[in-house]
């Protein structure tokens, strides 16, 4: 990808790897990935989420990206978008551990706060 194009989660090589991971998964796994990324919103603001529903009404099954079809999905990615970092690390490591063991579906969000 040509330098200047990076994709938000290109920064980070463990959110890189978790998101390259899950979009190879079958639309079940899927499925409970973005369940997953939606029990984040907790970590996010209000007046955030509101934009992510106003992205997902303008943009939903028509952008290019490979969660761009899904509506649930796009949701998903969105809010892990806008996630704080340590959010974004810890849902990133959870999700490839998810994948490693092919244990998509129960998977859920702890802040070990």
């Amino acid at each position: 990808m040509p330098e200047g194009f990076r994709r938000w989660y290109d920064n980070d090589p463990i959110l890189k790897e978790a998101l390259e991971l899950l979009k190879l998964q079958t639309e079940d796994k899927k499925t409970a990935a973005a369940e997953f990324i939606i029990s984040l919103q907790e970590q996010v603001a209000q007046d955030v989420i509101e934009r992510i529903y106003e992205i997902t009404r303008q943009f939903g099954k028509k952008g290019s990206r490979w969660y761009d079809a899904d509506p649930v999905m796009l949701k998903a990615i969105e809010l892990l978008r806008v996630a704080p970092p340590k959010t974004q690390r810890i849902a990133a490591l959870k999700l490839l551990l998810a994948i490693e063991n092919n244990n998509l579906e129960s998977l859920e969000y702890e802040s070990n706060e």
